[in-house]
């Protein structure tokens, strides 16, 4: 049988303790995987591991989606009227808020974000999300369409089936809460795979699951690496539809599979190099609060990090000067303590990854105006905060993703130039315009080539608005009514009442 880890937190902010299972989530119970192997997960602010959890493989995913096939032929999918799965969403969301504390402080300890974020925002978020899907269950509809009087003609919205997910190490709950919930509440059952670096939040929330009463096999949840557990995920000819979060380089390796298996419905969310746009007219304190949050909020490791930043000649110098003292005022360090706002990166390989970016930045001529170095002892996963000055469009650091606390600090001097460069990427994912001018506020907003542009704000997400990318940022839609789209087949149905073949 599988470990339960239990993980006492004696800091400041928190001093409890929590209990997780360790094994694989499959039919409604946690068990081994068939290898008996695991996987550790380290603790990225000390490089110490945590735990250790099942590690799954192809054989695991045979199990999961067999187990989510039967759940969706028998108890769940069209078996179960949206009402009813609507409150079982009801009740898991309510479970989460009573153990709102005990999940931020998981996700802290395995993800580095600070507690007083995870607490504050992404817990909250990750519950209003589930909500926000449940409320959503029995409002799934199709239309009534007029043809003619000897004909009844509507659609239904139907389930897909079974679905596999792929979720990411940097927002995990969140991302966890993001894909089942408008999933389970269309009638689809899951097979989903956590990062194997953080996949604590989403085993807890299994036994919550458990606890709610979903019936055994609507949600799997299987921990492994990419190469085993996801590859077998995006290539299994069982699963009707795949959706990914991650890079943009393994979005391409899980469309492929995709659609060399049996052409699975797909979305994608990927990465992104986000323009961030203030004019001569912004209110420059403002504009640097919002900056320094959509850079160096979680550690810069979001997909839509605010990393270039174009600020008009009039006020640049203002700006710059203010961005970096606001910058030098957060708090690095344990993600526990009082005053932290910047944990660590989520592991060494990661920290060397930003370390060697900003090595980059440097032969290709940039000048480091803050920062470029690790915080604390060497080994650790902590950067500062880092802006680049004298950067061209050529540079890596302005046209890769670094997925750190690094931005560039660009200088322009008309609207039409700064559109293009913000447009120049292969990325489409955000973007944000400062600007008292609605006008000027409209005409660039529409003019750059992201699926979300902020105006005198950043990082604003909201469960009913739709989030994702243009370019290769992504295919479809994450939150609101949109994500139900990905989730449902349309059918329709032509009934004949009065006409007769001649």
């Amino acid at each position: 049988m599988p470990a339960t880890f239990s993980h006492h937190f004696d800091t400041p902010l928190y001093n409890e303790k929590a209990t997780i299972q360790t094994g694989l989530f499959i039919n409604g119970v946690f068990v081994d995987g068939v290898n008996h192997s695991t996987i550790d997960v380290i603790n990225p602010s000390t490089g110490k591991t945590i735990t250790s959890v099942s590690e799954g493989t192809a054989k695991d995913v045979d199990r999961a989606v067999e187990a989510a096939r039967n759940a969706f032929n028998t108890s769940w999918g069209l078996k179960v009227p949206g009402a009813t799965r609507g409150q079982f969403l009801y009740k898991l969301a309510t479970l989460m808020e009573e153990s709102l504390d005990e999940i931020a402080a998981i996700e802290s300890l395995d993800n580095g974000t600070a507690f007083g974020v995870t607490k504050g925002w992404v817990v909250p978020f990750s519950i209003g999300l589930i909500r926000y899907y449940a409320g959503w269950a029995d409002k799934i509809s199709g239309q009534v369409i007029e043809t003619d009087e000897g004909r009844l003609t509507y659609t239904r919205h139907e389930p897909i089936g079974v679905v596999g997910q792929i979720i990411p190490w940097n927002a995990p709950l969140l991302m966890f809460a993001m894909k089942i919930a408008p999933a389970l509440a269309a009638g689809n059952t899951i097979v989903i795979k956590p990062s194997e670096l953080t996949p604590l939040s989403a085993l807890r929330v299994c036994s919550l699951v458990q606890e709610a009463g979903f019936p055994p096999g609507v949600l799997n949840v299987v921990v492994g690496y990419g190469n085993t557990v996801g590859s077998a995920i995006s290539s299994h000819m069982d699963i009707d539809k795949i959706a990914f979060t991650g890079s943009t380089l393994t979005g391409r390796k899980v469309m492929e599979a995709a659609s060399k298996s049996n052409l699975k419905n797909i979305t994608l969310e990927l990465g992104g190099k986000s323009p961030n746009i203030i004019f001569n007219d912004a209110d420059v304190d403002q504009a640097v609060n919002w900056a320094c949050h959509g850079i160096f909020f979680a550690q810069g490791q979001i997909c839509f990090a605010g990393s270039r930043i174009y600020v008009q000649s009039g006020i640049y110098d203002e700006f710059l000067a203010k961005f970096t003292a606001r910058s030098k005022m957060h708090k690095i360090g344990d993600p526990f303590g009082a005053d932290s706002y910047q944990g660590p990166q989520i592991s060494s390989t990661q920290t060397e990854r930003v370390m060697g970016y900003i090595k980059s930045g440097v032969d290709q001529g940039a000048k480091v105006h803050l920062g470029g170095q690790r915080h604390g002892e060497q080994n650790g996963n902590f950067i500062t905060p880092t802006i680049f000055t004298n950067t061209t469009p050529d540079m890596k650091i302005v046209q890769e993703e670094i997925f750190g606390p690094v931005s560039v600090v660009i200088k322009f001097e008309d609207r039409q130039d700064v559109i293009q460069q913000a447009n120049d990427t292969i990325y489409g994912l955000a973007a944000a315009v400062f600007t008292q001018n609605i006008s000027q506020a409209f005409e660039v907003g529409h003019a750059l080539k992201a699926g979300t542009v902020w105006v005198n704000c950043y990082n604003e997400v909201s469960a009913a608005v739709p989030f994702g990318g243009f370019k290769q940022s992504g295919i479809g839609r994450e939150y609101g009514s949109y994500a139900l789209e990905h989730y449902v087949n349309v059918k329709a149905m032509h009934i004949n009442i009065g006409h007769k073949m001649e």
